[in-house]
């Protein structure tokens, strides 16, 4: 892709984003253009991964991405877990700064290629937001509901709505990161699908054409190479403790039916590591 093409394309993925984020438009419009967002966003990096391969030019370069993530209603860790999960189906390691249990705002610090710090930029907005709409209104429904079974006092109430928005957000974010990761890994196989009925191995000008599965599985190498020269010495990250098993689920289900262009079935994924850097 020539770089007036991926300006092109960068272009249409704000353009998408801005609509996406505009109050005028319902919600099920403003997940169809997140989602058309996040299909060009990965359609790209993999079509980018195979054309480097192909012209035997250096892969990706590695970068970093510090990404603010409000702390607002003390749901800060579980905003942080949500977008760790996702940065990590886009192939970024995480640490984070100052997640602690107070209202205050965080960093996490992601590494990861250009080109996936270039999506994850621009979609993380997006993505939270409809997270955290989610989280309002399904965290608002079960406190309506259990009101309605006994005397809760307004305390309990309280504790049982933030117990249920964080639980909500971190399935959430696992929902979809095993979506995009289920969607990447499809793309790879079809790219690969389509060599094996073309271009053979070895076959490209420099002699070392490969498919974007092994372009890939190299740039994750050298994410986890680049992250522990930048963190050598982390503190794992302490989960919370509150857990809500009805946000769970609702989260998760949510995650699974949020729109982001990606129609795959999820299957079993595995949880990223997050650990506090100094």
């Amino acid at each position: 892709m020539t770089e007036a093409a991926r300006q092109k394309m960068v272009e249409r993925v704000r353009g998408l984003l801005r609509m996406a984020e505009d109050p005028a438009v319902t919600d099920a419009e403003s997940q169809a253009f997140t989602a058309k967002a996040a299909e060009l966003m990965t359609r790209h990096a993999i079509a980018e991964a195979e054309a480097r391969a192909e012209r035997g030019e250096e892969p990706d370069a590695i970068s970093r991405l510090d990404y603010t993530v409000p702390g607002v209603g003390g749901h800060g860790k579980a905003r942080v877990r949500a977008l760790a999960d996702i940065a990590a189906a886009y192939g970024c390691q995480s640490a984070v700064r100052g997640n602690n249990s107070e209202n205050t705002d965080r960093t996490i610090i992601l590494v990861g290629t250009v080109s996936a710090l270039d999506a994850l930029r621009m979609l993380m907005p997006s993505i939270s937001m409809q997270m955290e709409a989610s989280a309002k209104f399904m965290s608002s429904a079960h406190v309506t509901d259990i009101r309605e079974l006994r005397n809760y006092t307004r305390s309990e109430l309280e504790t049982e709505r933030k117990r249920y928005y964080r639980s909500f957000v971190r399935a959430y974010g696992q929902a979809v990161a095993e979506r995009i990761r289920e969607f990447r890994a499809r793309l790879q196989e079809m790219a690969s699908n389509d060599d094996d009925s073309g271009v053979t191995e070895g076959s490209g000008e420099n002699g070392s054409t490969r498919g974007a599965e092994l372009v890939l599985r190299d740039d994750l190498n050298r994410v986890n190479e680049e992250f522990h020269k930048q963190f050598p010495q982390l503190r794992k990250h302490r989960p919370e403790r509150t857990h809500s098993a009805a946000g769970y689920r609702a989260g998760y289900r949510r995650g699974r039916q949020a729109e982001l262009g990606l129609d795959t079935p999820v299957t079993s994924g595995r949880a990223s590591t997050l650990a506090e850097g100094e």
